[in-house]
């Protein structure tokens, strides 16, 4: 439900504090700011980040960066292929002295949790992250438990061809805002690692603002105003996905919610308390494409989910303000 326009000076605040959450995690992920910004969309859309890449190129540090730059509680889970779902959920035990069951919370109880390189963990523990990435809560033998706010989980995981891997179930993926890949670096950005190597590091950072801060700008973003036509822009893109030749499953009902509301925080971090259809455009692929499930033809032809999303993107009539549409491929 839409209420009365954000006041200019809160989009101005909001901006402000986003540019130097960019600069600050920028300090130590280098040439790498659309990236950056990516994940501070999903943070302030209450979504949450899976990064997928080749090992070494600074998944864990800019999860790190990001955590670090949000004074709050942060915990890192390892995922290796031992590690039980009580190791992340936590468990109840028998207290002898009380004569009661307590429960002793798990890592998964804080407001950012890093989960490095879930795809180590066997499906079972992959698993125990479902409840509380949707709903926000634990349930340990029948009782709920709520975990802080806000609460963002960053996922590593490395590309599932590479030994040792289990592929995240679909429902898992479904769970993730948005899916970036931090791509190896310029020549220019690798030769300024090496010379700052030892200097450049997530602990080093002061934290720019709060969780109270982070909590608000959570709520300020669910007030940028979406025009009607760009609901119904959002929905057929997602419907171009289902209905693709080369797509076995398309994109959810969820799928095209977290569109939105990253495209309300994607507003609000370029300084703007209204969605415009770019917004839409430059999110599709980080929010779509882990959603898209491609034919068997599609996947040995080399088809990539990037691929149909473009072809949806020409596909689909942008609208205009004063309900008129841009032919499609305009």
């Amino acid at each position: 439900m839409r209420t009365e326009p954000l006041p200019p000076r809160h989009i101005e605040g909001f901006a402000q504090v986003a540019e130097q959450l960019a600069d600050r995690i920028g300090s130590v992920v280098l040439g790498k700011p659309e990236v950056v910004r990516l994940a501070l969309t999903a943070l302030f859309a209450q979504g949450h980040v899976l990064l997928e890449d080749v090992p070494g190129v600074g998944k864990t540090t800019l999860a790190r960066a990001l955590a670090a730059s949000i004074q709050g509680q942060w915990r890192r889970i390892q995922f290796t292929p031992d590690l039980l779902p009580s190791d992340v959920s936590g468990v109840t035990i028998f207290n002898q002295a009380s004569r009661g069951f307590e429960f002793h919370p798990g890592p998964v109880f804080a407001n950012i949790v890093i989960a490095d390189e879930i795809n180590r963990a066997s499906p079972k523990t992959q698993s125990a992250l479902l409840e509380v990435m949707e709903e926000r809560r634990v349930t340990v033998d029948g009782v709920p438990h709520p975990v802080p706010q806000p609460f963002l989980v960053v996922a590593t995981q490395n590309p599932v061809e590479m030994d040792g891997t289990y592929r995240l179930p679909e429902a898992q993926l479904d769970r993730f805002l948005v899916k970036l890949s931090v791509g190896y670096p310029s020549e220019e950005v690798e030769i300024e690692v090496l010379r700052g190597a030892a200097m450049r590091s997530p602990d080093t950072l002061e934290p720019i603002t709060d969780t109270a801060t982070v909590g608000e700008m959570v709520r300020m973003a669910m007030h940028v105003h979406i025009a009607d036509p760009l609901y119904g822009y959002a929905v057929r893109l997602a419907a171009a996905t289902r209905n693709h030749p080369q797509v076995r499953v398309g994109v959810s009902p969820r799928g095209v919610i977290a569109l939105t509301r990253a495209a309300c925080a994607f507003a609000l971090i370029h300084g703007r308390g209204y969605v415009l259809p770019e917004d839409l455009k430059a999110l599709i692929e980080p929010v779509f494409a882990h959603r898209v499930l491609l034919s068997a033809d599609a996947q040995l032809r080399g088809v990539t989910a990037a691929e149909v999303l473009d072809d949806a993107i020409r596909s689909v009539p942008v609208p205009l303000p004063d309900g008129q549409r841009v032919p499609a491929g305009a």
